[in-house]
Order: structure tokens, then sequence, then C-alpha cells
């Protein structure tokens, strides 16, 4: 906490310096932690390794039932995704990725690229290597992290109260264990069961529509009476009959 706290307090000071000097375009003026660094503005057009980084953190605002592609390109989908972004913090809602926008990505992330809200960990109970899935443990470990930022998303539009993760990533010998399906979307690292607390699992369901899981099953769908799943699964799938889902 005392770490993002300084990165945030030293982000906000760099760009009110960067402000006064009459250089808000450039993107560097806002400093980050030890895990990624925009160097530009992006704007749509802008293509590279920067605007997928960026994709990664603004996928959970790609609209109701949209899903953002991850692609290094700075598209309407990516700059309407920015906006949301930008409104949910407040933020003026142009669609374009400078300083004020990075350095509020800069206060939300770890220097292991996590959302403050999130982390590896959670998302792994089963095998700290991520690997024995049915992908490799570095696309297990990317399909991770981006559900973690649909789901930092997910968790500032319900208010900023806890999201509980039960279960993420499994090899197929910790899915077998807990008898889970052989196609199971855990197995790839890029689902998560969410247990009830802070709030219904109906209510994680529903939110969850708009945050890019195109797999959403939930209370009434067999076995999803005690959790709500997620994953990015290739084509949409949302049943939760008890939540009208």
């Amino acid at each position: 906490m005392l770490r993002r706290t300084a990165r945030l307090l030293t982000s906000i000071v760099m760009f009110m310096v960067a402000a006064t000097a009459g250089v808000v375009a450039t993107a560097g003026t806002a400093q980050a932690d030890d895990c990624y660094t925009w160097s530009r503005t992006l704007s749509q057009g802008s293509s590279g390794s920067d605007v997928r980084q960026l994709q990664i953190r603004v996928s959970g605002y790609p609209g109701y039932g949209s899903v953002l592609a991850v692609d290094g390109e700075y598209g309407p989908a990516t700059a309407a995704a920015v906006k949301r972004f930008q409104s949910a913090y407040g933020l003026s809602a142009d669609g374009v990725a400078g300083p004020a926008t990075f350095s509020k990505i800069y206060a939300l992330q770890d220097s292991d690229c996590t959302p403050a809200h999130f982390s590896y960990a959670e998302l792994n109970r089963c095998n700290s290597t991520w690997s024995g899935g049915a992908v490799s443990a570095a696309t297990a470990k990317a399909n991770a992290l981006r559900t973690m930022w649909k789901l930092e998303a997910m968790r500032h539009a319900l208010g900023d109260e806890p999201i509980r993760v039960t279960s993420g990533f499994r090899s197929y010998s910790c899915n077998s264990a807990v008898g889970g399906s052989s196609s199971s979307r855990h197995l790839y690292g890029d689902a998560a069961d969410l247990g009830a607390g802070s709030h219904s699992l109906c209510t994680l369901a529903k939110q969850a529509r708009y945050h890019g899981f195109r797999g959403i099953l939930g209370p009434g769908y067999p076995g999803h009476n005690d959790h709500t799943h997620v994953d990015h699964r290739s084509s949409r799938y949302w049943s939760a009959s008890s939540c009208g889902i």
C-alpha cells in the first residue's frame, strides 16, 4: 500500500510539473514502477507493443457483451475502451491515452504488472510454475493477467468492494482432483471462480457482462450454485438462469 501511495504521489507531481512546462502531450512525464512505462501518447492509428500493454489494462472496459482484442492496434474499440476507463476514474474521456491516463494506470498496478487488488497467487493456487495445463506456462500466466485487469474493472464498477477469487489456473492434475471438466477454461489460465462476499453471485454474474468475459456461468447452471465462473472462451456463452441470464 505504501509503495502504491508513493508511486501515485510521484506521478501526480510529475504530471503537474509537465503541465506547467507545457509538455502534457508526451507520456514520458509520468513515471511508473518496475512494471512498464509508456513513452508516448497513444491514440487511434497508433500501433505497437505499447498499445498492447495499454489494451491489457483497459480490457475490462469493452462495453456490454464485447471483448477488446489485445492486438497492438489502436482502433475504435480501443479508443472506446480508453474512454470508458477514463470516465470510470473521473478523467477527461477523450479516448487518447496520455499522461493522466497512464498515471492512473501506474497508480492501479503493482511492480509485477498485476492490478492493485488482485495477485498471481490468487489466480493460481494449484501450480506456482503455471505449468501442466492446456497451454504453456507463459501463456497461462499472461491469460491470468488479462483476467485480473478485467476483474479490477469489475471491482471498481461495483463500488471498489472486494471480489473473492476461489479458483483460477489449474494444471490437468489439479483440475482432475477437483472434478473439473476435461475442457475447463481453468486449464488455460483465463478463468476465475468468484465466491459470494461483498456481492451476491448474481450481482457478479450480471456485472461480468460489461467487462470482457465471453464465458459466464452462475447460479442455475449445473454445479455453479456456490460460485460464479468467468472466462475468455472463443465464443459467448452466458448461463445463470437463477439470475435471469
